[in-house]
């Protein structure tokens, strides 16, 4: 089990009082609709190349569905939510099908099961190497933030075959479902791709401070910096 230093622990409780009380919680879902609209008007000739691209490189559909860890939505019992009604059990959040580009090959977890993928992952094909150099697997998700299922910036959504295994590991995991998942988070600005339990482990680090700290400038920043990722073509660092 790995556990987190005292700086990064926090409790259910916690977690739902700051994404209830803050006033950009709030507001966040205005925003998140309207530059979901505007990007996907403005990329839809992208999304037309890429999804002829995939179709053309490699067998099977353009799109990739996939269930992911959404929103934990419930709450303790009681009209006015307070700290003796927190459930003592973590919980996990709803699930949700997420949209990508395919950027592997069909069936690719079907003898291995659900695995995390690695920055250079042999199962990619060859448009799906520069898809996910470039991150424009990512962009169909705008359809998601539309659905309200996931934001613009949050916590990256895990799928749950993985998420049970990594709850039992890193306990504050759960906690990452208090507010909605995002398209781009600081977490994979500054960490990436999930590999191991320790940048798993960091990874969390990261989505606590932003549910701690969250707000309009730190989201535009952060979409600042994943646009500025997407130009140069680099991995998340």
């Amino acid at each position: 089990m790995v556990t987190l230093g005292a700086d990064w622990q926090m409790s259910s409780w916690e977690a739902d009082d700051l994404a209830e009380e803050s006033s950009y919680h709030r507001k966040k879902r205005v925003l998140d609709v309207i530059l979901a609209s505007l990007a996907l008007i403005a990329l839809l000739p992208v999304f037309a190349l890429v999804a002829i691209a995939v179709r053309l490189d490699s067998r099977g559909p353009a799109l990739y569905k996939q269930e992911r860890v959404g929103l934990d939505r419930r709450r303790g019992p009681g009209a006015t939510p307070i700290r003796g009604n927190r459930r003592a059990k973590q919980s996990f959040g709803k699930p949700f099908t997420i949209y990508k580009f395919r950027s592997m090959v069909s069936d690719a977890e079907k003898h291995t099961g659900p695995v995390w993928a690695k920055e250079r992952d042999p199962r990619a094909t060859r448009v799906g190497a520069f898809l996910r150099l470039s991150h424009l697997d990512e962009l169909p998700q705008l359809l998601n933030v539309l659905r309200g299922e996931m934001s613009m910036v949050g916590p990256r959504p895990e799928r749950p075959q993985l998420f049970g295994d990594l709850v039992a590991q890193i306990p504050e995991y759960a906690l990452r479902c208090r507010t909605l998942p995002g398209i781009t988070g600081i977490a994979q600005i500054r960490n990436g791709y999930d590999d191991s339990l320790q940048s798993a482990a960091r990874k969390v680090q990261y989505d606590l401070y932003y549910i701690r700290k969250g707000t309009a400038m730190m989201d535009i920043k952060i979409m600042m910096a994943t646009a500025l990722v997407l130009a140069k073509g680099k991995q998340h660092e």
